[in-house]
């Protein structure tokens, strides 16, 4: 079912897609219908991740990057979809150019954005004050939503989580001993990433001083790096890295805490309202959602350090009691 308001959002990863969506709800909410179509990157897996979202008429993949030729390129294509689905108003949650342009060769009448930089000249919304222009893009968005008179409840993502899902987790793994700690492994970036010798730590750890489940998740590309260090640790984790993402999302649901770095598998434990416990190292601490708690090298959270200096010790401080209190 298509919609005459589209969302344009530009980011790669299955986190931007989870923290958007509010964002969207509230886009989705002003349009015709209650509905948004909602174009991302494939990457964003946005497909699977908003199936049951209640505000998206439809997801359209573009994509975005590449060098200068291939954003030429990539830039035409989204125009052409654009053009194809006749879009009345079109929202850019982001402050980059090439969307705006593509909007305007579409001929959509109405182009909505951030308006920082030279995206100004091609959308006709006022933009947001440049005040704002150091804030992360979350706080872009919040002013984007003032300016626009959209009402934006929260920046909860609330992700729906279809039932069918979380009965097959409950068949799978309901017989796996409670507490249930999903821990994410892996990051989008090297820099987010916390190495190998400090997992194997954490899992050691826990596995003498814990009687909880430990369940791995972090995409198909990270099994044969779980398997691994699960061995070398020498606990009973479970390996859990073959679950397609809304799998992961419902295990995460069901679980009683999630621990892992600045990547899409935290989240996704927020957005389905599990107490997320983040290892944030040169990355500055996610604030979008109560349920993420921050963990990082030292005391002083204006520090950004490396993820090597965040201590296995740190995480397990953290959570030995919250495993001990469920």
């Amino acid at each position: 079912m298509s919609s005459p308001f589209a969302v344009i959002q530009v980011k790669p990863g299955i986190g931007d897609t989870l923290w958007h969506l509010p964002f969207v709800r509230a886009i989705g909410a002003a349009a015709p219908g209650g509905k948004a179509t909602f174009l991302a990157p494939p990457s964003s897996l946005a497909r699977e991740l908003l199936v049951a979202e209640p505000a998206v008429a439809e997801v359209l993949y573009f994509t975005h990057g590449g060098n200068e030729l291939a954003r030429g390129v990539n830039l035409v294509r989204l125009a052409r979809l654009l053009r194809r689905n006749r879009f009345r108003r079109v929202y850019i949650l982001d402050r980059t150019t090439r969307p705006a342009v593509a909007a305007w060769l579409a001929g959509i009448p109405e182009r909505i954005g951030i308006g920082l930089g030279a995206q100004r000249a091609w959308i006709t919304n006022g933009g947001i004050d440049r005040k704002y222009f150091h804030e992360h893009p979350i706080g872009w968005l919040k002013q984007l939503m003032v300016s626009e008179h959209l009402d934006l409840p929260s920046t909860e993502p609330d992700l729906a989580v279809p039932a069918d899902l979380l009965s097959e987790i409950d068949a799978r793994f309901g017989a796996l001993p409670r507490p249930w700690l999903v821990l994410g492994l892996g990051a989008s970036h090297p820099d987010k990433d916390w190495p190998d010798e400090h997992w194997r730590t954490l899992l050691r750890r826990l596995a003498q001083a814990s009687r909880a489940t430990m369940i791995v998740i972090g995409g198909a590309s990270w099994r044969a790096r779980a398997d691994r260090i699960i061995a070398e640790s020498g606990s009973k984790a479970v390996n859990a890295c073959d679950l397609p993402v809304m799998m992961a999302a419902a295990l995460v649901k069901r679980a009683d805490l999630f621990a892992g770095a600045d990547s899409g598998g935290l989240n996704l434990a927020a957005a389905v309202g599990t107490e997320a416990y983040g290892l944030f190292g040169p990355t500055p601490p996610l604030q979008y959602s109560r349920h993420i708690h921050v963990v990082n090298a030292s005391d002083d959270p204006s520090q950004r350090r490396a993820m090597r200096d965040i201590s296995p010790e740190r995480l397990i401080a953290v959570l030995l009691p919250r495993l001990a209190a469920r």
